[in-house]
């Protein structure tokens, strides 16, 4: 199986999510590739079998970096033919899109959008996506750390932390042991 794992992060918390899924898989014997998203790369998506895809959330959206990717990505694969009407499912494409993120203000609300929206380009070439992960994760600049405590998520410094990384460990070990 070709496994990609495609992430964007700013600060360090997507990072550390997209490093443990590498160790994970590799210690499950598979390869992958690990890739941080720029927005002008070109990615043969269609080459993988298995992608996992993840970025922080900023206002409610994916890292520009990302979304300048999958805006580019979108537009070479219309334009190949690649993304067609009803979008019929390539069996053997699946796809794991996921997101870190702080939700000072409402919680888990604040990331949905964002996984959302990047699994828009899996599901338009036939991946399926097989589950949406969000990870807390805190916040790293001066003007936003006040936001770590107190809000819907309680104090979420330090996260994600060991027990987040062990989590998506298992998460990891049983999607692609199924």
């Amino acid at each position: 199986m070709k496994i990609l794992n495609l992430y964007y992060s700013e600060t360090g918390n997507t990072e550390k999510i997209a490093l443990q899924i590498e160790n994970t898989v590799n210690q499950l014997g598979h390869l992958i590739t690990t890739s941080k998203a720029t927005g002008d790369q070109e990615i043969a998506l269609l080459d993988y079998d298995f992608i996992f895809l993840g970025s922080g959330v900023y206002m409610w959206q994916p890292a520009k970096p990302m979304i300048d990717f999958l805006h580019n990505a979108r537009k070479h694969f219309a334009a190949l033919g690649n993304i067609l009407p009803c979008s019929p499912r390539l069996p053997s494409k699946k796809a794991v899109i996921y997101c870190t993120f702080g939700g000072g203000h409402t919680g888990i609300n604040e990331a949905m959008p964002v996984v959302k929206f990047c699994g828009q380009l899996f599901d338009h070439l036939g991946f399926t996506i097989l589950d949406e992960w969000y990870i807390v994760g805190e916040f790293k600049t001066d003007d936003f750390k006040k936001m770590n405590i107190g809000g819907r998520l309680g104090d979420i410094t330090g996260r994600p932390d060991e027990r987040d990384l062990n989590e998506i460990n298992q998460r990891v070990r049983a999607i692609l042991l199924v």
